[in-house]
């Protein structure tokens, strides 16, 4: 899938939510995606809550799966391991997401966050999906 399906795909996933992720490159195995940091994202300490990186990471995994196997309802997570390893900047995030492995029924995806503009890893995800049948009646 293109960079602009993938970002079609993940603005029409969650009617009525406002998707912040914005998908900015998209290649054979990887993806990098943009959480845009506003307030809400704020935790006490002036920096990124983890429950936002989660989420970012979980997202940029499930993503870079479907960007291979195209637009699979129900691809569900069935395993997230994060290790925080710095305090974040209170700016956007980056996700950089790497395809590790895609079988039949599992994927499992790499997925380093870094504050923008910044190299250091901020945080380091390896998220695990399970594919359900991806026949024409499971395409989202």
């Amino acid at each position: 899938m293109t960079t602009e399906e993938l970002q079609d795909l993940l603005n029409g996933a969650f009617p009525g939510a406002n998707v912040a992720y914005r998908v900015e490159e998209a290649t054979a195995t990887t993806l990098r995606m943009r959480l845009p940091v506003t307030p809400a994202h704020q935790r006490p300490g002036g920096t990124v809550s983890g429950p936002a990186l989660m989420a970012l990471a979980d997202c940029a995994a499930w993503l870079v799966i479907l960007a291979q196997i195209g637009p699979v309802a129900l691809a569900v997570t069935t395993s997230l391991h994060i290790d925080f390893l710095r305090k974040p900047a209170l700016v956007d995030v980056i996700a950089d997401a790497t395809l590790l492995k895609l079988g039949k029924r599992l994927a499992v995806a790499d997925v380093a966050l870094r504050s923008a503009d910044h190299e250091a890893i901020v945080a380091k995800a390896q998220v695990t999906y399970s594919i359900p049948d991806h026949g024409p009646d499971h395409r989202v």
